[in-house]
């Protein structure tokens, strides 16, 4: 990968991690999130005016009602309802705050968009997430830049996006508009019980070749050495065989996939990383997991009965009741195919996620906007990283707070990373690019199609959509 240095006020995704507060980190503009677009508009929603008061910069009127909307999955809705919700009420006390926390956001709340009737405030979240394309291209979502210019909540000498990790606002811009907050700082990787491998002197692996010699091991100990849930967790293995292939290639594999590049995937590194995971599916993985869901396969894995399992760094907490004491997580990354990688084993793929939006239409939009602004506090931040165990978007957000050992092993493998961090958006982008990635890689690593077979069919699914005009388009520069 050419080692360019980025331009002054350029967003490239060579643009590096370094450290700062929150996670010990701060973040370049958008190496990891450059979601520059072409991609649909958005409705500016209500004017919300600015009042000048950094106490309630966007004049929320006490005992206007804000319905929030949270998705109830990894990070659970007790954040919202113990922490954000009781600062907004504490500041507009008349307000009646209606909360509601689907599983399922698109089949609750997008006949909601298309009634005209949405939330005030949504986390738009999950595998039943609303495609964000269409949100854009439709004009139903606010844009945030009075947000992010307003007084922070804490200082009303700073604004709002001097107080975010850099990179943060950039990775919710679609058609050069910011209108998304990511608030969740996520760290992929592979995770482990550091207990049990520590009681059988395994180490976890940094090549291929000791990855196998490592499996070989586990299995022989009857334990399944590595598996993920294929009825509705395949992202979770597509993002391992992206990252692999990343490593291999360099990051711009990643820049071309996400911008429709001709013959993106058929490059040698996503055929390299293909065929080892295959080899892995066919001999380390078991069969009965294709039909099972994440909950399931990751509580098999707290049971002793899986070894590794690829996950974003919410699994922790996700998994929280149902982890035995003496399961003790731990993050190892994905495995290098050799010295000639273009990046190290330490390379690691992480990124400024899980998203909130505020609908165009929504009835209070600057109640919504208050609500981000109290998110992004010190104690809004703070609080949701001692509760959640993971680190948000807002530097410092970490600080004084007893990580958690999974969430602490993240933050160790994001320190060794350096400059070495990456992400991709295509899936997040199109939604048929997701589904067709997800069929394919679970065909893939359970034994029904090749690696050659998954390019072409992967490939004839990106070509068709390059060629679609009906289609807005992302690119990352």
């Amino acid at each position: 990968m050419s080692k360019t240095p980025d331009l002054p006020g350029e967003v490239s995704r060579r643009t590096v991690i370094t450290r700062a507060a929150a996670i010990g980190a701060a973040i370049p503009a958008a190496g990891l999130l450059g979601a520059c677009a072409g991609g649909g508009s958005s409705d500016s929603g209500k004017d919300t005016g600015t009042t000048g008061d950094p106490k309630n910069p966007f004049g929320v009127k006490d005992g206007d009602p804000l319905e929030v909307v949270i998705f109830n999955g990894g990070y659970g809705e007790k954040y919202a309802k113990d922490i954000h919700e009781p600062m907004y009420k504490a500041a507009f006390p008349k307000s009646e705050i209606k909360h509601s926390a689907p599983t399922e956001i698109s089949t609750t709340i997008q006949p909601r968009f298309a009634g005209g009737n949405p939330p005030d405030f949504l986390n738009n979240s999950g595998a039943k997430a609303i495609d964000i394309g269409s949100l854009v291209g439709d004009g139903q979502l606010m844009t945030l830049d009075k947000l992010w210019d307003a007084p922070s909540y804490d200082d009303p000498k700073k604004k709002v996006r001097d107080t975010l990790i850099p990179g943060t606002i950039e990775s919710g811009e679609f058609d050069g508009k910011s209108v998304q907050l990511n608030y969740v700082f996520t760290v992929y990787g592979i995770w482990y019980n550091a207990n049990l491998f520590s009681k059988n002197s395994w180490v976890a692996p940094k090549t291929w070749d000791e990855t196998t010699a490592l499996f070989d091991k586990i299995k022989a100990a009857g334990i399944t050495p590595y598996a993920y849930a294929g009825a509705n967790a395949s992202y979770y293995q597509f993002e391992v065989i992206l990252s692999n292939a990343a490593k291999i290639g360099g990051a711009d594999v990643l820049k071309n996939i996400d911008n429709l590049e001709d013959g993106a995937w058929q490059v040698p590194a996503i055929k390299d990383a293909l065929d080892f995971w295959a080899g892995i599916g066919a001999k380390y993985m078991d069969k009965s997991h294709e039909g099972l869901k994440h909950t399931e396969v990751q509580l098999q894995q707290n049971q002793g009965k899986v070894a590794f399992y690829p996950s974003g760094s919410w699994l922790e907490n996700e998994q929280a009741k149902e982890t035995p004491a003496d399961f003790k997580y731990a993050m190892t990354l994905i495995p290098s195919k050799g010295s000639g990688d273009k990046i190290p084993f330490t390379g690691i793929h992480a990124t400024a996620g899980e998203p909130y939006v505020i609908p165009a239409k929504a009835k209070n939009p600057n109640g919504a906007l208050e609500y981000m602004r109290i998110m992004l506090s010190k104690k809004g931040a703070n609080e949701f990283v001692k509760l959640n165990g993971s680190l948000t978007s807002v530097i410092g957000s970490s600080d004084g707070a007893t990580l958690t050992p999974g969430t602490a092993s993240a933050k160790t493998a994001l320190d060794a990373a350096g400059k070495d961090v990456f992400t991709f958006h295509v899936n997040d982008w199109y939604a048929d690019m997701n589904t067709e990635m997800k069929a394919a890689t679970n065909a893939l690593m359970f034994g029904h199609q090749t690696s050659a077979q998954f390019i072409e069919r992967v490939q004839k699914a990106a070509d068709k959509l390059k060629k679609d005009s009906s289609i807005k388009k992302n690119k990352v520069k």
